[in-house]
C-alpha cells in the first residue's frame, strides 16, 4: 500500500510565488510537523512557491529527510488577467472542465499536471510520501479520487490541511485527516 499526505500549506502573505507563511502560518508549520513526524514519511514533495517550501521545512528538519521542489504541484492559474467575479468563474471552472481563461490553464489542464506527479509518486520505492500543494491544485486532485467533491468542498479546505490518499492495488481512498480550526 502507498500512503501520500496531500497537504496544503499553512497560511501566508499573499497569493504571489515568493509571498512567506504569516507568523500564525509559521506555528501551523510547526504543528503539522509534530502531526506528521510519527507517520514514517519517507520522501517529502512542494511545490516551488516559498509558502509551500516553508510549510514542510520542520518536518523535513525533524525528520533529516529532503524536499524535493517540483514545479507541477504550483498553484493553478485561472488567469493573468484581473478578473473582478473571480469566485464565480471558479466555480464554474468544476463543472466545465474545459473552461480556459487568457493566460491560464483548465481544470482539465491542471488535473492533468497534479496526476502525473501522483502517477510518478506510485512509482517511487518510498511507500509513505508527503506533497505539498495549493488549494486549487489539491481540490483537483481530491476531486478526481472522489468525484463528488466540488466548488463548495473547495471552500471549505483549510490553510493548512491534509488529505491522505492510500492506493492499494486496485483500491483508492481519500480522506481528510487534518484541518486547521
Amino acid at each position: 500500500m502507498k500512503s501520500i499526505y496531500l497537504i496544503r500549506h499553512c497560511k501566508a502573505l499573499g497569493q504571489e510565488p515568493e509571498a512567506a507563511l504569516t507568523k500564525e502560518g509559521q506555528q501551523q508549520a510547526e504543528a503539522l510537523a509534530l502531526y506528521l513526524q510519527d507517520k514514517e514519511i519517507e520522501y517529502i514533495i512542494s511545490s516551488p512557491f516559498e509558502r509551500a517550501v516553508q510549510t514542510i521545512i520542520p518536518l523535513s528538519q525533524c525528520l533529516g529527510r529532503n524536499i524535493h521542489i517540483d514545479d507541477r504541484l504550483a498553484e493553478r492559474v485561472l488567469s493573468t488577467s484581473s478578473i473582478e467575479n473571480w469566485l464565480e468563474v471558479l466555480e464554474k471552472t468544476y463543472s466545465d472542465y474545459e473552461l480556459k481563461l487568457e493566460g491560464g490553464e483548465s481544470s482539465q489542464e491542471a488535473s492533468e499536471r497534479a496526476l502525473h506527479v501522483i502517477e510518478d509518486l506510485m512509482k517511487r520505492p518510498e511507500k509513505t510520501i508527503c506533497a505539498v500543494t495549493h488549494g486549487a491544485l489539491l481540490s483537483l486532485i481530491i476531486k478526481h479520487f472522489n468525484a463528488d467533491f466540488g466548488f463548495e468542498d473547495w471552500k471549505r479546505i483549510t490553510n493548512p490541511d491534509i488529505y491522505l490518499l492510500r492506493i492499494d492495488n486496485d483500491h483508492t481512498a481519500i480522506e481528510r485527516v487534518w484541518e486547521s480550526n
